[in-house]
């Protein structure tokens, strides 16, 4: 047998201790390539953002091939160490430092190159379900097919070849510290105590502290300036949270006698200390990349919130349509949306308002519209009706969904009109959205409005309330077409709400889908990274608890005891990327004035819930790994 022949039957006879590594490996290589399948599919690029999708998905493949660089190299990182004492009986049969580096290398292209042909693999057979599922969340008009992505599978095998050859260069470097001594003591060798800064741990939670209270001070424009500065505090603040003020804690608590002694609380802190220090890079990377998926996930929703209910709230009436005096296409234009919707059979409600511009004293024309009119609007609205007489006038704000409520501030002094002879009196101002008019305009009197000969333009408005989900949607988008300028003003303005929204749905749905695919990536590899260090540390907790069990270690506090490490290892850093996500998010609210409770609620608690489900999982395997060594 070759020396060649020996590495790879070393591979397929010890599928068992390789599986972690291999499967950790085939999810990365499978993910980047689902990436590069919507990245080069060709009917992206035949919608309208189809090139915006396309865009994101490679640089979302640039990030998570970063990433998978540090996933595997830490997975490899972990398999190595469970490995060591292996290593170190072949060195002691003969085997010398190159042929153990050689061994590793060619071990960890031989994983590679099959974990790259398992991903490409389980991405085919599941890509055709994945092309559908982006198609609903994209809410694309057109099929997404199955294609044959060869662009996709030249690109994913490059890549990861290369990245398996890096890693391998990596890891061969890494071993030649090690000697033979350290590789047959493995694990067992003696940990040094961990020492603990009191200034870094102060340090850690003045950083922590100023970084929240920042991030939730500040207002508006604010939150954006303040985004660079507050995330370094916090990045700094929880590496030394992890690195030295949590092992602070745990030292304090040591030194109470009474807590240390209490039931089972001396097994449970006397290697936390380690576990901690052991654990604390991982912690900081877990919480960071956790940050990131909540605070990303939870701003894309809040975004597209935000942005319906902006959309919605400015817009109260399903179909607008206004025409200046100068539009000579009114009468067609307005008979082309009558005859659109009884063609759809939509029922409808239409409601209409004639608005004259008056020329000020020296400022821009002001449209008035007389009582009636906006009376009848504002009660299809549910709004409150003015009441105004004589030469009475109430001034109507532009109703802003998202900025804080003006103050009700009103100028008394009349105000001269073009004919001249005409005044009106400001009584009352108050903000809505009944008209669609982003400047104040004035609501007065029908007889006084009967009486203005002279204006500088004339506008007329017709406002639909129509039903009908799809309907309304196909009858907005064939409007839209054939009035085509009516979005950016001129002579009309033409707006349909369902078809509008359904393009925002679009839009921000192939962001978001981008986002939530990202995000689920770095959760479950934050996931795995805690599945990896707590598999290596296997063996030695099965050699301690088979050792304090002969003592008198019951079951069920050995479960106790088991279940609350765990737990440690898997809530610390998660239960701190949910405030971090919790303080960012808050921030964003803070930034549109928009309350987004419920979205930040519902995307912290799906992580969370997640999360507490994979935990039980995990715990309930190695506690049965742990009781299975001992009996």
């Amino acid at each position: 047998m070759t020396f060649r022949q020996f590495a790879f039957n070393n591979v397929f006879r010890n599928k068992r201790l390789y599986a972690a590594y291999f499967l950790s490996s085939a999810f990365a290589v499978m993910v980047f390539f689902v990436y590069a399948v919507f990245a080069f599919h060709p009917k992206l690029t035949t919608v309208a953002i189809g090139g915006h999708v396309s865009k994101g998905l490679h640089f979302a493949e640039a990030i998570i091939y970063v990433f998978s660089f540090f996933f595997v190299l830490y997975s490899m990182g972990s398999f190595l160490k469970s490995r060591k004492k292996e290593l170190g009986l072949l060195i002691m049969h003969g085997m010398t430092n190159m042929q153990l580096r050689t061994m590793i290398f060619l071990e960890n292209m031989v994983i590679g190159l099959f974990a790259t042909l398992f991903g490409i693999g389980t991405g085919l057979v599941f890509s055709k379900m994945m092309l559908l599922a982006a198609e609903n969340i994209l809410g694309l008009d057109k099929m997404l097919p199955f294609y044959f992505p060869t662009k996709a599978l030249l690109l994913t095998i490059s890549s990861f070849l290369l990245l398996f050859a890096a890693i391998s260069f990596f890891t061969v470097a890494a071993l030649r510290g090690n000697k033979l001594i350290d590789l047959i003591k493995g694990s067992a060798k003696p940990k040094p105590e961990p020492k603990v800064s009191r200034f870094l741990a102060i340090l850690a939670a003045v950083l922590l502290v100023a970084g929240y209270g920042i991030a939730l001070v500040v207002r508006g424009a604010m939150v954006s300036m303040a985004l660079i500065p507050v995330a370094l505090l916090v990045i700094v603040g929880t590496y030394f949270f992890f690195t030295q003020l949590s092992m602070w804690v745990i030292k304090a608590l040591k030194g109470n006698r009474n807590f240390l002694f209490h039931k089972t609380n001396l097994l449970l802190f006397s290697d936390l200390a380690y576990r901690i220090k052991d654990n604390a890079r991982t912690f900081f990377i877990v919480a960071i990349v956790s940050t990131v998926a909540f605070s990303a996930i939870g701003s894309l929703v809040g975004f597209k919130t935000v942005m319906t209910d902006l959309t919605i709230g400015e817009n109260p009436f399903a179909m607008q349509y206004s025409s200046f005096d100068e539009n000579e296409k009114q009468a067609q234009q307005l008979a082309l949306i009558k005859d659109v919707l009884d063609d759809a059979d939509i029922p409808y409600k239409q409601y209409e308002a004639t608005g004259l511009y008056q020329t000020i004293g020296e400022e821009s024309p002001v449209m008035m519209i007389k009582r009636s009119d906006y009376n009848a609007i504002a009660k299809a609205l549910g709004d409150k009706p003015v009441d105004i007489r004589g030469n009475e006038a109430v001034k109507v704000e532009y109703l802003d969904v998202l900025g804080e409520k003006r103050k009700e501030e009103h100028s008394t002094k009349p105000i001269t009109l073009m004919e001249g002879n005409q005044s009106i009196q400001p009584v009352q101002t108050i903000e809505s959205n009944a008209l669609p008019m982003y400047s104040a305009y004035y609501v007065i009197s029908d007889e006084l409005f009967q009486q203005l000969t002279k204006y500088e333009d004339k506008q007329q408005f017709f406002l639909f309330d129509l039903q009908g989900g799809a309907d309304a949607i196909e009858a907005g988008a064939e409007l839209a077409k054939a009035m085509p300028d009516s979005f950016y003003g001129g002579e009309y303005r033409f707006f349909a709400l369902a078809y509008e929204l359904n393009k925002l749905t679009q839009g921000y749905g192939a962001i978001l889908f981008v986002g939530l695919f990202i995000g689920a990536v770095f959760f479950i590899a934050a996931g795995s990274f805690l599945y990896f260090r707590l598999y290596t540390d296997l063996e030695e907790d099965k050699r301690k608890f088979s050792a304090i069990t002969k003592l008198g270690l019951t079951d069920r506090e050995l479960s106790k005891v088991m279940t609350i490490q765990i737990a440690l290892l898997f809530f610390i850093p998660i239960g701190v990327a949910l405030i971090h996500g919790a303080v960012a998010l808050t921030a964003l609210q803070h930034m549109f004035n928009y309350s987004l409770v419920k979205e930040s609620v519902l995307v912290l608690g799906s992580f969370f819930v997640i999360q507490v489900v994979y935990f039980f999982i995990i715990r309930t395997t190695y506690i049965k790994n742990i009781k299975a060594s001992i009996s």
